[in-house]
C-alpha cells in the first residue's frame, strides 16, 4: 500500500489525453473493456467511437483506481499495516456488511455471465459495483478514515476497504489486467501469489449475502437518489442546509427498513429532520388523468367521457385509488371500475414543498430557509472554497493550516457561529476575520465576496 502514490497516479489518470490511442496501459483497459461491452463479441459489427472508450475510462477505471488511491492516501497517513485486514473480525459496522454484500452479488454475476459465455454481460455489473463502491460505501464511511484516533471503527474501515479492493482486482484481472496487476502488486501481502493472475480466479459465497440488508439500503439509496433529483430541479445547493426532508410510502414495511437509516439519509442530503408518513396529499396536490394508451383500445368511443370524469376527480379520490381502491364512472350507459394501473397521476407540490416520486415512493424537501439555516450554509460554502484551495495548493491531507479571510457582516456571523465544524472540516489551527487580509484568492460565497488566505503549517506542526 505504500509503494504507490495514488495521488499522483489518480492525478495523471484523470488528465489521460485520448485512450483510444492506447498509449498506455490504462488506456489499453479501457479498450478491452470497451470492446467486450461491444457487438464484436457477436461477431457484429462495431462503429468504433474513441468516446466510447473514454466512457469506459469514466465509468469503471476512474472510480476504481479512485478508490485505491483513498485507501493509499489515508493508509499513509495513519501508518496501517494491511496485514492487520487477514486478523480482522468481520465488521459490525452497516455499511461494512453491505459492501461486502455487495461484492458477493458482483463475484457472483460476473461468474454466471461467464460460465454462459456471455461476456458483455459479465462486465456490465461492475459499473454499477463502483458506483455503490464510490458514491456510496466511501462517501459514507470517509468521516471513519478521517478520525484522529486510531479506533476499532476505523481498523473496520480500512480492513473492509482493503478486502474489497483486492478481491475486486482478482474479480476484474480477466476484463482490466493492467491496472488489475497495478493495485494487486501494492496490496498483497507475502504469502500471496506473486501476479494478480496467478491467483484463483474468487468464487463467490452465498453465505457472504446479506438480501435484507441489499433490500434495505437500495431502498435508502432510492430515497437520496430522489433527494438530489429534488435538489437539482428546484437548484437547491446540496451545501445549502434544508429544514426537513419528508418520505412517504403507503407500504409500511418499506418505511420501517428506511426509518431504521435515517440519519444517514439526513446526512447524505443534508437535512435536519427525515419524516415518514403514508398520505401522498400530504405533500402535494393530486390530480388524475385517463391513461389514453391503456384505456382507449377498451372503452373506444367513450374515452373522452371518461377522461372528463378522471379529470374532475379530488385529491382525496386520487389518494383513495392509489391506496388500493377503485374509482367508477358513467359512460356510454355502462357502468367502469377504474383502478391505480387505469391513470396517470401529476403533483404539484404544496407551497414550501419541493416533490419528486418514483413508483409508489415520495419525498419533498421543506424549501424554506430562516436565518440560522442561511447562515449554516454559508459556512459549508466557506469549508468548500478552503478545501478547493488545499486541492490546488496540493496539500497532504493531514496538513493543517491558518486561514484569514475578509468578508462581509453576513459571512463573520456564519463562520463565527460554525467556527469548530469550519476548524475541524479544513484541518484549521485557526480562522480569524483580518481587515488586512489582502493577500489570498477572492470567492463567492451565495452571492457574498469574501477574500480567502491559507497559509500551510509545516507538516506535523499543530500550533
Amino acid at each position: 500500500v505504500l509503494a504507490e502514490d495514488g495521488r499522483k497516479m489518480s492525478k495523471r489518470l484523470k488528465n489521460y489525453p485520448d485512450p483510444a490511442l492506447v498509449l498506455d496501459t490504462y488506456g489499453a483497459d479501457a479498450l478491452r473493456l470497451y470492446m467486450i461491452n461491444s457487438p464484436v463479441v457477436r461477431a457484429d459489427d462495431l462503429r468504433f467511437s474513441e468516446d466510447g472508450v473514454k466512457q469506459c475510462l469514466r465509468d469503471v477505471l476512474l472510480p476504481w483506481w479512485n478508490a485505491y488511491s483513498f485507501l493509499v492516501t489515508y493508509a499513509r497517513v495513519d501508518g496501517w499495516d494491511p496485514a492487520k485486514a487477514a486478523a480482522a473480525s468481520p465488521s459490525p459496522h452497516l455499511l461494512d456488511r453491505w459492501v461486502l454484500s455487495a461484492l458477493e452479488r458482483l463475484n457472483a454475476d460476473v461468474m454466471t455471465a461467464m460460465d454462459a459465455y456471455d461476456l458483455q454481460k459479465a462486465v456490465r455489473p461492475f459499473v454499477h459495483f463502483l458506483d455503490d463502491l464510490t458514491k456510496w460505501y466511501i462517501r459514507r464511511s470517509r468521516r471513519r478514515f478521517w478520525k484522529s484516533q486510531n479506533d476499532t471503527d476505523k481498523e473496520f474501515a480500512y480492513a473492509t476497504l482493503y478486502r474489497v479492493l483486492l478481491r475486486l482486482g482478482q474479480i476484474a484481472a480477466p476484463f482490466t489486467p493492467f491496472i488489475a496487476e497495478e493495485i494487486y502488486r501494492n496490496l498483497r501481502q507475502p504469502g500471496q501469489p506473486e501476479s494478480v493472475h496467478l491467483c484463483d480466479f474468487p468464487q463467490a459465497s452465498a453465505t457472504g449475502r446479506d438480501l435484507d440488508l441489499e433490500a434495505q439500503m437500495d431502498e435508502v439509496i432510492q430515497v437520496v437518489e430522489l433527494g438530489r433529483q429534488v435538489r437539482t430541479q428546484y437548484d437547491l445547493k446540496v451545501r445549502q442546509p434544508l429544514r426537513s426532508l419528508r418520505v412517504v410510502s403507503r407500504d409500511p414495511a418499506r418505511l420501517d427498513r428506511i426509518r431504521v437509516l435515517k440519519e444517514l439519509v439526513a446526512d447524505e442530503l443534508n437535512v435536519r429532520e427525515v419524516l415518514f408518513g403514508h398520505q401522498e396529499s400530504d405533500l402535494a396536490e393530486l390530480k388524475a388523468k385517463a391513461d389514453f394508451k391503456k384505456l382507449g383500445s377498451r372503452l373506444g368511443s367513450a374515452m373522452k367521457s371518461v377522461a372528463e370524469q378522471v379529470r374532475r376527480w379530488s385529491s382525496d379520490q386520487v389518494e383513495a385509488v392509489l391506496e388500493g381502491g377503485s374509482m367508477s364512472v358513467e359512460a356510454g350507459g355502462k357502468t367502469i371500475t377504474l383502478t391505480a394501473d387505469d391513470i396517470l397521476v401529476e403533483r404539484t407540490p404544496k407551497p414550501g414543498l419541493a416533490v419528486a416520486s418514483a413508483g409508489a415512493l415520495v419525498v419533498a424537501l421543506d424549501t424554506e430557509l430562516d436565518a440560522d439555516l442561511i447562515r449554516e450554509g454559508l459556512a459549508r460554502e466557506f469549508v468548500n472554497k478552503v478545501q478547493n484551495l488545499r486541492k490546488t495548493a496540493d496539500l497532504n491531507v493531514a496538513q493543517r493550516i491558518t486561514l484569514q479571510y475578509h468578508a462581509g457582516a453576513e459571512i463573520r456571523d456564519a463562520i463565527e457561529a460554525h467556527r469548530n465544524y469550519i476548524e475541524s472540516e479544513t484541518l484549521s489551527l485557526r480562522c480569524d476575520s483580518s481587515e488586512e487580509a489582502t493577500q489570498g484568492e477572492t470567492v463567492d460565497l451565495n452571492g457574498h465576496p469574501c477574500r480567502i488566505h491559507m497559509i500551510p503549517q509545516p507538516l506535523g506542526g499543530n500550533d
